[in-house]
Protein backbone atom coordinates (compact mmCIF):
# COMPACT_ATOMS: atom_id res chain seq x y z
CA UNK A 1 0.00 0.00 0.00
CA UNK A 2 2.87 2.52 0.81
CA UNK A 3 4.47 1.70 -2.37
CA UNK A 4 1.47 2.39 -4.63
CA UNK A 5 0.17 5.76 -2.55
CA UNK A 6 4.56 7.24 -3.03
CA UNK A 7 4.40 5.61 -6.82
CA UNK A 8 1.11 7.89 -7.31
CA UNK A 9 2.76 11.07 -5.60
CA UNK A 10 5.54 10.84 -7.82
CA UNK A 11 3.38 10.73 -11.21
CA UNK A 12 1.89 13.96 -9.80
CA UNK A 13 5.25 15.69 -9.82
CA UNK A 14 6.16 18.33 -12.83
CA UNK A 15 8.82 16.87 -14.62
CA UNK A 16 12.45 19.22 -14.95
CA UNK A 17 13.53 19.81 -18.14
CA UNK A 18 17.16 20.80 -18.79
CA UNK A 19 18.50 23.49 -20.92
CA UNK A 20 19.60 23.35 -24.18
CA UNK A 21 23.11 23.39 -24.92
CA UNK A 22 22.24 26.68 -26.80
CA UNK A 23 20.65 28.94 -24.59
CA UNK A 24 22.61 31.05 -22.20
CA UNK A 25 22.17 34.99 -21.37
CA UNK A 26 23.84 37.54 -23.23
CA UNK A 27 25.62 40.30 -21.42
CA UNK A 28 25.36 43.74 -23.48
CA UNK A 29 28.48 45.76 -23.35
CA UNK A 30 28.22 49.76 -22.85
CA UNK A 31 30.68 49.72 -26.20
CA UNK A 32 28.22 51.44 -28.98
CA UNK A 33 27.15 48.96 -31.12
CA UNK A 34 29.86 47.96 -34.25
CA UNK A 35 32.75 49.54 -32.27
CA UNK A 36 34.99 47.01 -31.64
CA UNK A 37 36.89 49.61 -28.63
CA UNK A 38 36.99 47.58 -25.22
CA UNK A 39 34.40 49.03 -22.79
CA UNK A 40 36.22 51.42 -20.33
CA UNK A 41 34.91 52.64 -17.10
CA UNK A 42 33.27 55.88 -17.02
CA UNK A 43 34.99 58.57 -15.01
CA UNK A 44 33.29 59.84 -11.49
CA UNK A 45 31.64 63.05 -11.86
CA UNK A 46 33.91 65.71 -10.32
CA UNK A 47 32.98 66.82 -6.07
CA UNK A 48 30.66 69.63 -6.03
CA UNK A 49 32.05 71.80 -2.71
CA UNK A 50 29.93 74.72 -3.44
CA UNK A 51 27.54 76.70 -5.88
CA UNK A 52 30.29 78.32 -7.96
CA UNK A 53 30.87 74.09 -9.21
CA UNK A 54 27.53 73.47 -10.34
CA UNK A 55 27.30 73.54 -14.16
CA UNK A 56 26.25 77.16 -15.55
CA UNK A 57 23.41 76.76 -18.20
CA UNK A 58 24.03 78.95 -21.22
CA UNK A 59 20.60 80.49 -22.50
CA UNK A 60 20.99 80.69 -26.77
CA UNK A 61 18.68 83.40 -27.76
CA UNK A 62 17.75 83.80 -31.50
CA UNK A 63 15.96 86.55 -31.52
CA UNK A 64 16.60 89.09 -34.46
CA UNK A 65 17.61 92.49 -33.89
CA UNK A 66 14.68 95.20 -34.76
CA UNK A 67 15.08 98.58 -35.12
CA UNK A 68 12.60 99.99 -32.07
CA UNK A 69 10.79 103.33 -33.01
CA UNK A 70 9.99 105.47 -29.59
CA UNK A 71 6.70 106.13 -29.84
CA UNK A 72 5.53 109.87 -27.81
CA UNK A 73 3.24 109.16 -25.27
CA UNK A 74 -0.13 111.34 -25.36
CA UNK A 75 -0.01 114.15 -22.72
CA UNK A 76 -2.20 114.54 -19.38
CA UNK A 77 -5.75 114.19 -20.18
CA UNK A 78 -5.23 114.09 -24.08
CA UNK A 79 -6.77 110.69 -24.46
CA UNK A 80 -9.76 111.48 -21.98
CA UNK A 81 -10.26 114.52 -24.60
CA UNK A 82 -10.01 112.40 -27.72
CA UNK A 83 -12.73 110.00 -25.73
CA UNK A 84 -15.16 112.79 -25.29
CA UNK A 85 -14.66 115.05 -28.09
CA UNK A 86 -17.89 116.30 -29.85
CA UNK A 87 -18.15 116.22 -33.27
CA UNK A 88 -20.87 118.75 -34.63
CA UNK A 89 -20.78 118.49 -38.32
CA UNK A 90 -19.69 116.19 -41.35
CA UNK A 91 -18.37 118.04 -44.65
CA UNK A 92 -18.98 114.56 -45.90
CA UNK A 93 -22.88 114.59 -45.43
CA UNK A 94 -25.06 116.63 -48.04
CA UNK A 95 -26.29 120.25 -47.57
CA UNK A 96 -30.38 119.91 -46.56
CA UNK A 97 -32.09 122.48 -48.08
CA UNK A 98 -35.45 123.88 -47.22
CA UNK A 99 -35.28 123.41 -43.39
CA UNK A 100 -36.38 126.31 -41.62
CA UNK A 101 -33.84 127.83 -38.84
CA UNK A 102 -34.90 127.50 -35.01
CA UNK A 103 -36.35 130.80 -33.94
CA UNK A 104 -37.47 132.19 -30.30
CA UNK A 105 -40.92 131.26 -31.06
CA UNK A 106 -40.27 128.35 -32.94
CA UNK A 107 -40.58 125.38 -30.50
CA UNK A 108 -43.59 126.64 -28.02
CA UNK A 109 -45.65 127.16 -31.96
CA UNK A 110 -48.03 124.28 -32.15
CA UNK A 111 -47.63 124.34 -35.97
CA UNK A 112 -44.18 123.45 -35.63
CA UNK A 113 -44.78 119.95 -33.92
CA UNK A 114 -43.04 117.19 -36.46
CA UNK A 115 -41.07 119.76 -38.53
CA UNK A 116 -36.90 119.72 -38.81
CA UNK A 117 -35.06 122.69 -37.82
CA UNK A 118 -31.86 123.86 -37.87
CA UNK A 119 -29.54 125.30 -34.58
CA UNK A 120 -28.19 128.59 -35.82
CA UNK A 121 -24.37 128.92 -34.88
CA UNK A 122 -24.84 131.04 -31.79
CA UNK A 123 -27.03 128.77 -29.77
CA UNK A 124 -24.28 125.62 -31.41
CA UNK A 125 -21.55 127.63 -29.41
CA UNK A 126 -23.52 128.21 -26.42
CA UNK A 127 -24.53 124.74 -25.94
CA UNK A 128 -21.11 123.21 -26.65
CA UNK A 129 -19.88 125.74 -23.55
CA UNK A 130 -22.76 123.95 -21.57
CA UNK A 131 -21.64 120.73 -22.67
CA UNK A 132 -25.24 120.04 -23.58
CA UNK A 133 -24.33 117.49 -26.51
CA UNK A 134 -23.43 113.97 -25.69
CA UNK A 135 -21.33 111.66 -27.28
CA UNK A 136 -23.63 109.01 -28.12
CA UNK A 137 -25.54 111.55 -30.10
CA UNK A 138 -25.52 111.20 -33.44
CA UNK A 139 -24.46 114.96 -34.68
CA UNK A 140 -21.19 113.46 -36.11
CA UNK A 141 -23.47 112.14 -39.35
CA UNK A 142 -24.69 115.39 -40.73
CA UNK A 143 -23.86 118.60 -42.28
CA UNK A 144 -25.12 120.58 -39.25
CA UNK A 145 -26.83 120.39 -36.21
CA UNK A 146 -30.75 119.39 -36.39
CA UNK A 147 -33.51 118.54 -34.20
CA UNK A 148 -37.04 117.26 -34.65
CA UNK A 149 -40.14 119.40 -33.11
CA UNK A 150 -41.77 116.86 -30.93
CA UNK A 151 -45.26 116.84 -29.45
CA UNK A 152 -43.58 116.03 -25.75
CA UNK A 153 -41.07 119.39 -26.90
CA UNK A 154 -43.97 121.70 -27.47
CA UNK A 155 -45.82 120.77 -24.37
CA UNK A 156 -42.30 121.56 -22.16
CA UNK A 157 -41.54 124.72 -24.28
CA UNK A 158 -45.58 125.85 -23.70
CA UNK A 159 -45.08 125.39 -19.73
CA UNK A 160 -41.75 127.18 -19.69
CA UNK A 161 -43.51 130.27 -21.41
CA UNK A 162 -46.23 130.23 -18.83
CA UNK A 163 -43.92 130.46 -16.35
CA UNK A 164 -42.74 133.60 -17.19
CA UNK A 165 -46.26 135.02 -16.81
CA UNK A 166 -47.27 133.40 -13.54
CA UNK A 167 -43.65 134.40 -12.48
CA UNK A 168 -43.53 130.60 -11.10
CA UNK A 169 -40.87 128.40 -11.69
CA UNK A 170 -41.32 125.53 -13.44
CA UNK A 171 -40.01 121.90 -11.79
CA UNK A 172 -40.32 118.96 -14.30
CA UNK A 173 -38.40 115.73 -14.51
CA UNK A 174 -38.10 113.92 -17.59
CA UNK A 175 -38.57 110.36 -17.59
CA UNK A 176 -39.01 107.67 -20.63
CA UNK A 177 -37.24 104.64 -22.07
CA UNK A 178 -33.52 104.34 -22.79
CA UNK A 179 -32.68 105.78 -25.99
CA UNK A 180 -36.02 107.92 -26.00
CA UNK A 181 -34.65 111.15 -26.42
CA UNK A 182 -34.39 112.35 -23.09
CA UNK A 183 -31.33 114.11 -22.75
CA UNK A 184 -32.34 116.03 -26.50
CA UNK A 185 -35.65 116.85 -25.06
CA UNK A 186 -33.15 118.55 -21.93
CA UNK A 187 -31.06 120.23 -24.92
CA UNK A 188 -34.03 121.51 -27.06
CA UNK A 189 -35.00 123.09 -23.37
CA UNK A 190 -31.50 124.90 -22.78
CA UNK A 191 -31.98 126.17 -27.07
CA UNK A 192 -35.48 127.71 -26.29
CA UNK A 193 -33.86 129.54 -23.00
CA UNK A 194 -31.17 130.80 -24.48
CA UNK A 195 -32.39 131.88 -27.76
CA UNK A 196 -35.09 134.05 -25.24
CA UNK A 197 -32.22 135.53 -23.38
CA UNK A 198 -32.63 133.13 -20.13
CA UNK A 199 -29.29 132.27 -18.41
CA UNK A 200 -28.89 129.15 -18.08
CA UNK A 201 -26.84 126.44 -15.14
CA UNK A 202 -26.63 122.63 -16.93
CA UNK A 203 -24.97 120.17 -14.87
CA UNK A 204 -23.99 117.63 -17.63
CA UNK A 205 -23.54 114.80 -15.52
CA UNK A 206 -25.00 114.18 -12.36
CA UNK A 207 -22.63 111.17 -11.35
CA UNK A 208 -19.41 113.89 -11.30
CA UNK A 209 -20.68 114.94 -7.96
CA UNK A 210 -21.50 111.84 -6.59
CA UNK A 211 -18.87 109.52 -8.03
CA UNK A 212 -16.27 110.78 -5.45
CA UNK A 213 -13.53 111.93 -8.74
CA UNK A 214 -13.73 116.19 -7.70
CA UNK A 215 -11.91 117.44 -4.55
CA UNK A 216 -14.69 118.38 -1.96
CA UNK A 217 -14.52 120.34 1.21
CA UNK A 218 -16.53 121.06 4.60
CA UNK A 219 -18.28 124.64 4.44
CA UNK A 220 -18.25 126.01 7.37
CA UNK A 221 -21.35 126.82 9.24
CA UNK A 222 -23.85 124.42 7.78
CA UNK A 223 -25.72 122.40 9.89
CA UNK A 224 -26.16 119.92 9.08
CA UNK A 225 -22.70 119.80 7.60
CA UNK A 226 -22.66 120.34 3.91
CA UNK A 227 -19.52 120.12 1.40
CA UNK A 228 -18.97 122.14 -1.43
CA UNK A 229 -17.11 120.97 -4.29
CA UNK A 230 -14.22 123.91 -5.03
CA UNK A 231 -12.60 122.77 -9.14
CA UNK A 232 -16.03 121.12 -10.43
CA UNK A 233 -17.68 124.70 -9.42
CA UNK A 234 -14.80 127.07 -10.74
CA UNK A 235 -15.12 124.75 -14.11
CA UNK A 236 -19.15 125.09 -14.00
CA UNK A 237 -18.65 128.64 -13.63
CA UNK A 238 -16.48 129.48 -16.37
CA UNK A 239 -19.41 127.35 -18.28
CA UNK A 240 -21.79 129.52 -17.29
CA UNK A 241 -20.02 132.86 -18.10
CA UNK A 242 -18.87 131.65 -21.55
CA UNK A 243 -23.11 130.63 -22.52
CA UNK A 244 -24.90 133.91 -21.25
CA UNK A 245 -21.96 136.24 -21.07
CA UNK A 246 -24.46 138.66 -23.19
CA UNK A 247 -26.93 138.82 -20.55
CA UNK A 248 -24.67 138.71 -17.92
CA UNK A 249 -22.92 141.54 -18.71
CA UNK A 250 -26.20 143.65 -19.09
CA UNK A 251 -27.20 142.80 -14.92
CA UNK A 252 -25.87 145.49 -12.33
CA UNK A 253 -24.74 143.75 -8.92
CA UNK A 254 -27.44 144.83 -6.63
CA UNK A 255 -25.94 143.39 -3.06
CA UNK A 256 -22.64 144.55 -2.00
CA UNK A 257 -20.19 140.83 -1.96
CA UNK A 258 -16.84 142.90 -0.80
CA UNK A 259 -16.10 140.59 1.37
CA UNK A 260 -15.06 138.02 -0.97
CA UNK A 261 -14.46 139.78 -4.13
CA UNK A 262 -12.83 143.53 -5.05
CA UNK A 263 -15.51 144.84 -7.36
CA UNK A 264 -16.49 148.37 -7.57
CA UNK A 265 -19.38 149.83 -7.21
CA UNK A 266 -21.54 149.64 -10.93
CA UNK A 267 -19.91 146.14 -11.80
CA UNK A 268 -21.69 143.62 -13.27
CA UNK A 269 -22.74 140.04 -12.47
CA UNK A 270 -20.25 139.05 -14.99
CA UNK A 271 -17.59 140.79 -13.23
CA UNK A 272 -18.73 138.80 -10.15
CA UNK A 273 -18.82 135.40 -11.97
CA UNK A 274 -15.10 136.22 -13.43
CA UNK A 275 -14.32 137.17 -10.37
CA UNK A 276 -13.61 134.07 -9.08
CA UNK A 277 -10.23 132.68 -10.04
CA UNK A 278 -8.78 130.25 -7.63
CA UNK A 279 -11.30 127.21 -6.41
CA UNK A 280 -11.46 128.74 -2.96
CA UNK A 281 -13.91 131.42 -4.14
CA UNK A 282 -15.72 129.47 -6.21
CA UNK A 283 -18.71 128.26 -3.91
CA UNK A 284 -18.86 131.30 -2.33
CA UNK A 285 -19.10 133.18 -5.94
CA UNK A 286 -21.49 130.66 -7.61
CA UNK A 287 -24.13 130.95 -4.44
CA UNK A 288 -23.54 135.11 -4.69
CA UNK A 289 -24.31 134.52 -8.49
CA UNK A 290 -27.10 132.66 -7.39
CA UNK A 291 -28.48 135.21 -5.17
CA UNK A 292 -28.75 137.82 -7.40
CA UNK A 293 -30.18 135.64 -10.39
CA UNK A 294 -33.34 135.10 -7.82
CA UNK A 295 -34.16 138.87 -7.03
CA UNK A 296 -36.84 140.53 -8.64
CA UNK A 297 -36.20 142.14 -12.12
CA UNK A 298 -33.87 139.49 -13.19
CA UNK A 299 -33.70 137.74 -16.26
CA UNK A 300 -35.56 133.71 -15.92
CA UNK A 301 -33.19 130.86 -14.85
CA UNK A 302 -32.98 127.61 -16.07
CA UNK A 303 -31.40 125.06 -13.81
CA UNK A 304 -30.99 121.85 -15.63
CA UNK A 305 -29.43 118.40 -15.12
CA UNK A 306 -28.70 115.27 -16.16
CA UNK A 307 -28.59 111.74 -14.52
CA UNK A 308 -31.40 112.25 -11.87
CA UNK A 309 -30.98 109.17 -9.80
CA UNK A 310 -27.41 110.00 -9.46
CA UNK A 311 -28.05 112.85 -6.80
CA UNK A 312 -30.68 110.93 -4.87
CA UNK A 313 -28.51 108.49 -3.81
CA UNK A 314 -25.57 107.89 -0.66
CA UNK A 315 -22.39 109.52 -2.66
CA UNK A 316 -18.91 107.83 -2.25
CA UNK A 317 -17.63 110.91 -0.38
CA UNK A 318 -16.90 110.09 3.65
CA UNK A 319 -17.23 113.11 6.20
CA UNK A 320 -14.56 113.17 9.31
CA UNK A 321 -15.99 110.22 11.18
CA UNK A 322 -15.92 108.33 7.97
CA UNK A 323 -19.42 107.58 7.30
CA UNK A 324 -21.16 108.29 3.92
CA UNK A 325 -21.97 111.55 2.41
CA UNK A 326 -25.60 111.56 1.64
CA UNK A 327 -25.76 113.65 -1.98
CA UNK A 328 -27.92 116.36 -0.84
CA UNK A 329 -25.26 117.24 2.08
CA UNK A 330 -23.53 118.66 -0.90
CA UNK A 331 -23.71 122.64 -1.49
CA UNK A 332 -23.92 121.64 -5.34
CA UNK A 333 -26.52 119.23 -4.77
CA UNK A 334 -28.33 120.97 -1.97
CA UNK A 335 -28.54 124.37 -4.61
CA UNK A 336 -30.51 122.24 -6.96
CA UNK A 337 -32.32 120.42 -5.01
CA UNK A 338 -34.06 123.51 -3.42
CA UNK A 339 -35.06 124.63 -6.59
CA UNK A 340 -36.82 121.35 -7.63
CA UNK A 341 -38.61 121.02 -4.41
CA UNK A 342 -39.84 124.65 -4.27
CA UNK A 343 -37.94 125.64 -1.55
CA UNK A 344 -36.02 128.19 -3.52
CA UNK A 345 -38.82 130.80 -5.71
CA UNK A 346 -37.55 131.80 -8.52
CA UNK A 347 -39.80 135.43 -8.47
CA UNK A 348 -38.83 136.01 -12.25
CA UNK A 349 -39.96 132.63 -13.49
CA UNK A 350 -37.83 130.17 -14.98
CA UNK A 351 -37.48 126.45 -14.78
CA UNK A 352 -35.63 123.50 -13.50
CA UNK A 353 -35.44 120.76 -15.44
CA UNK A 354 -34.03 117.32 -14.37
CA UNK A 355 -33.98 114.17 -16.92
CA UNK A 356 -33.50 110.52 -15.81
CA UNK A 357 -31.03 108.02 -17.71
CA UNK A 358 -31.57 104.43 -18.33
CA UNK A 359 -28.37 104.25 -19.88
CA UNK A 360 -26.00 104.85 -17.05
CA UNK A 361 -27.91 104.75 -13.96
CA UNK A 362 -28.75 102.05 -10.74
CA UNK A 363 -32.33 101.24 -9.67
CA UNK A 364 -33.76 103.21 -7.13
CA UNK A 365 -36.69 102.54 -5.31
CA UNK A 366 -37.83 105.98 -3.76
CA UNK A 367 -37.41 107.50 -6.44
CA UNK A 368 -39.07 105.52 -9.02
CA UNK A 369 -41.90 105.13 -6.09
CA UNK A 370 -42.31 108.84 -6.43
CA UNK A 371 -42.51 109.52 -10.14
CA UNK A 372 -44.59 106.69 -10.85
CA UNK A 373 -47.01 108.02 -8.16
CA UNK A 374 -47.05 111.99 -9.92
CA UNK A 375 -47.76 110.09 -13.17
CA UNK A 376 -50.56 108.10 -11.98
CA UNK A 377 -51.91 111.49 -10.17
CA UNK A 378 -51.48 113.70 -13.56
CA UNK A 379 -53.24 110.64 -15.50
CA UNK A 380 -55.74 110.26 -13.21
CA UNK A 381 -54.96 106.94 -12.49
CA UNK A 382 -54.74 104.70 -9.37
CA UNK A 383 -51.54 105.84 -7.16
CA UNK A 384 -48.88 103.37 -6.28
CA UNK A 385 -48.70 102.36 -3.09
CA UNK A 386 -45.02 101.91 -1.38
CA UNK A 387 -44.06 98.03 -1.08
CA UNK A 388 -44.54 97.09 2.49
CA UNK A 389 -41.35 94.89 2.75
CA UNK A 390 -38.87 97.73 0.75
CA UNK A 391 -36.39 99.04 3.41
CA UNK A 392 -34.18 101.44 1.02
CA UNK A 393 -36.79 103.89 0.63
CA UNK A 394 -35.52 107.50 1.35
CA UNK A 395 -37.51 109.83 2.21
CA UNK A 396 -35.40 113.06 1.25
CA UNK A 397 -35.87 111.95 -2.34
CA UNK A 398 -39.84 112.14 -1.85
CA UNK A 399 -39.50 115.34 -0.48
CA UNK A 400 -37.31 116.35 -3.33
CA UNK A 401 -39.37 115.79 -6.30
CA UNK A 402 -42.90 115.94 -4.70
CA UNK A 403 -44.27 118.99 -6.20
CA UNK A 404 -42.67 118.13 -9.89
CA UNK A 405 -43.78 117.15 -12.89
CA UNK A 406 -43.57 114.39 -14.86
CA UNK A 407 -43.37 114.54 -18.84
CA UNK A 408 -42.59 110.85 -19.77
CA UNK A 409 -40.98 110.84 -23.61
CA UNK A 410 -41.92 108.22 -25.36
CA UNK A 411 -41.64 106.84 -28.90
CA UNK A 412 -41.91 109.47 -31.97
CA UNK A 413 -45.52 108.90 -34.12
CA UNK A 414 -44.72 107.73 -37.54
CA UNK A 415 -45.79 111.22 -38.99
CA UNK A 416 -43.13 112.35 -36.90
CA UNK A 417 -40.97 109.52 -37.53
CA UNK A 418 -41.47 110.32 -41.82
CA UNK A 419 -39.64 113.74 -40.97
CA UNK A 420 -36.84 112.04 -39.48
CA UNK A 421 -36.24 110.02 -42.28
CA UNK A 422 -36.62 112.35 -44.62
CA UNK A 423 -34.39 114.45 -43.15
CA UNK A 424 -31.80 111.38 -43.17
CA UNK A 425 -32.75 110.66 -46.75
CA UNK A 426 -32.03 114.28 -47.23
CA UNK A 427 -28.45 114.24 -46.01
CA UNK A 428 -27.53 111.26 -47.53
CA UNK A 429 -27.71 108.70 -44.72
CA UNK A 430 -30.52 106.96 -45.88
CA UNK A 431 -29.67 104.69 -48.67
CA UNK A 432 -33.50 102.96 -49.20
CA UNK A 433 -36.67 104.17 -50.77
CA UNK A 434 -38.60 106.30 -48.28
CA UNK A 435 -42.13 105.26 -48.91
CA UNK A 436 -44.88 104.04 -46.16
CA UNK A 437 -43.42 100.48 -46.24
CA UNK A 438 -40.20 101.41 -45.04
CA UNK A 439 -41.15 104.62 -42.60
CA UNK A 440 -43.38 101.51 -40.68
CA UNK A 441 -40.79 99.24 -41.13
CA UNK A 442 -38.17 101.07 -39.44
CA UNK A 443 -40.63 102.40 -37.16
CA UNK A 444 -41.84 98.93 -36.05
CA UNK A 445 -38.09 98.11 -35.66
CA UNK A 446 -36.79 100.77 -33.41
CA UNK A 447 -39.24 99.92 -30.67
CA UNK A 448 -42.40 101.25 -32.19
CA UNK A 449 -40.60 105.29 -32.48
CA UNK A 450 -38.07 104.90 -29.96
CA UNK A 451 -35.35 107.73 -31.39
CA UNK A 452 -32.68 105.80 -30.73
CA UNK A 453 -33.50 102.50 -31.78
CA UNK A 454 -34.39 104.08 -35.26
CA UNK A 455 -31.12 105.04 -35.45
CA UNK A 456 -29.88 102.12 -35.06
CA UNK A 457 -31.67 100.09 -37.69
CA UNK A 458 -31.35 102.70 -40.33
CA UNK A 459 -28.23 104.62 -39.63
CA UNK A 460 -25.65 102.35 -37.80
CA UNK A 461 -26.27 99.41 -39.78
CA UNK A 462 -24.84 100.67 -43.02
CA UNK A 463 -21.81 99.39 -45.15
CA UNK A 464 -20.29 103.26 -45.83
Amino acid sequence: MASSATSSLRSLVRPSIPLAPRIHPVILSRVAFLSTTTARAAAPPPTIKSRRDLPKKVKRTFKKKTNVVAVKKPNPGERKAFRKRIQLSNNSALPVRNIDELTPETMANLESKGKMFALPDKVVDQLRALEAFKTTQTWNLFRRPHFLVREETVQLMIKMEKSIEKKEALKCVLTGSKLSGKSLALLQSMSYALMNDWVVVHIPEGQDLTNGNTEYSPVEGTEPMQFAQPVYTLKLLQNIYKANKAVLEKLTLQKDWSRFTHLKQGATVADLVLSAKESENAWPTLEALWTELTLPGRPPVLLALDGLAHINKMSDYRDSSFNQVHAHELSLVRLFVDALSGKTKLPNGGAIVAATSDNNTHYHPSQELVLSQLEAGQAGREIPKPDPYERKYDERVYESLKNSYVLRIGGVSKDEGRALMEYWGASGMLRSVLNTNTVTEKWALGGHGIVGEMERVSLMTMRM
